[in-house]
């Protein structure tokens, strides 16, 4: 099956302003408006994308925490139904809801309860990404579990805190990072945003500082992810991290949220695509 190109929304992407003078900068609008182009099929990837923010969501409200990423797909109330009685999730997410509401049913015959939710939906969520259609989501969604990884395990290891407690799923990278006792972990030759990961957390005391230097990692890594992606869903989905990116940014810190959207902009001229076809 051919993918759909889309090249009047991304050439238009570069349209979108960030104004703190007046609303600030609106990820859900531009989210909205980019689904309208896409065909069904890519719709779901871009929400599959957006279900990592649901399951932050779904954790929080079990948790007791009374907090709310608007950037997930579900809203405050829907989240608190979904936790209910779960219906409009992926079932591999509604599965893990239902297993730990009842550990002695069905669902619980093939989720681990033994683990926290947490880890658990997100392992769940991982999983399902890894078999989406999209390319870049798939390699997308490996980096991201494998960069939280990793610096769940550097500051588990600095609290004297078992790091198998804090890694979401399995395979080769996991397995290094509960084993070793090397300070990189024997990972440097695997991951080659290591060392800048463990200068951020091993050496920035500010914590928005830190914070801003991991998230300049995903930024660059959703870049070379789709660098040879122009107009496909690829493209947009990539265009939709650096969008999250910039939208938590623009709430955190505006002037480095305005920075960053500049960057953005500067990154998707139309007429440079046009010429990269």
């Amino acid at each position: 099956m051919f993918a759909t190109n889309y090249y009047t929304l991304v050439a238009g992407f570069r349209e979108y302003t960030l104004d703190s003078e007046r609303k600030g900068f609106d990820a859900a609008a531009i989210r909205a408006e980019v689904l309208e182009e896409l065909s069904a099929r890519d719709a779901r990837e871009v929400a599959l994308l957006y279900g990592y923010y649901d399951c932050e969501n779904l954790c929080a409200v079990r948790a007791g925490r009374q907090v709310h990423n608007a950037l997930g797909n579900l809203t405050a109330e829907e989240i608190r139904e979904e936790l209910q009685h779960p219906s409009r999730l992926p079932e591999a997410l509604a599965r893990v809801i239902r297993a730990f509401a009842d550990t002695e049913g069905e669902d619980a015959e093939v989720v681990d309860t033994s683990k926290r939710f947490e880890k658990a939906l997100f392992e769940a969520y991982y999983t399902l990404c890894a078999t989406a259609h999209s390319r870049f989501l798939r390699e997308w969604a490996a980096f991201d579990r494998n960069l939280r990884n990793v610096a769940a395990a550097l500051t588990a290891r600095s609290l004297g805190r078992p790091i198998e407690e804090v890694t979401v799923g399995e395979g080769e990278i996991v397995e290094q990072l509960e084993r070793s006792s090397a300070s990189d972990f024997g990972l440097r030759g695997e991951l080659g945003y290591l060392d800048a990961l463990i200068a951020a957390i091993g050496d920035e005391q500010n914590l928005v500082e830190k914070e801003h230097k991991i998230d300049l990692l995903r930024w660059n890594e959703a870049l070379d992810l789709a660098a040879f992606d122009y107009f496909d869903i690829n493209a947009v989905i990539a265009y939709l991290v650096r969008v999250n990116i910039v939208a938590r940014w623009a709430a955190l810190d505006p002037e480095r949220g305005r920075a960053m959207f500049d960057r953005l902009l500067h990154e998707l001229d139309g007429k440079d695509l046009i010429d990269k076809q």
